[in-house]
């Protein structure tokens, strides 16, 4: 038996991001042109364009006006422009989305708001889900 402690399943994209990730804050405001090696963790407001290279987590007050690429996200605030996702983009019941959404995998949490085309690029069909928890990413 070890004395290690059992880890929780991770099941959130967030919750498997090891290390710190880029953080613009709340109350924060960012204007221009993003490139990010890692992570990032939006809860103000960002207006430009950008390239994520890790996990993008947009928090329920977080707002982003502008074209995001990145390799997994989940998003839970604003985001108006086009969303380009590698793998898999998880859409909380507070996310309001307004322009195109790609992705590989694409799971949308009831009450979620998508006003675009939304293009799987995997074989998957989009996943419906009733969100059980706080909208905290």
């Amino acid at each position: 038996m070890s004395d290690a402690p059992a880890e929780r399943p991770r099941r959130r994209l967030f919750d498997q991001v090891a290390g710190a990730p880029t953080l613009i804050g709340a109350g924060t405001r960012f204007e221009g042109r993003l490139e990010v090696s890692g992570p990032m963790a939006v809860g103000g407001t960002i207006v430009g364009d950008a390239l994520v290279g890790g996990a993008l987590s947009i928090a329920k007050d977080g707002e982003w006006r502008g074209n995001v690429s990145a390799h997994s996200a989940v998003i839970a605030g604003k985001l108006t422009g086009d969303l380009t996702i590698e793998t898999k983009l998880e859409i909380g019941r507070t996310a309001v989305i307004r322009g195109r959404v790609s992705a590989r995998v694409i799971a949308i949490a009831d009450g979620a708001i998508v006003d675009g085309e939304m293009i799987v690029t995997g074989d998957a069909p989009v996943v419906h889900f009733a969100e059980k928890r706080s909208a905290r990413a």
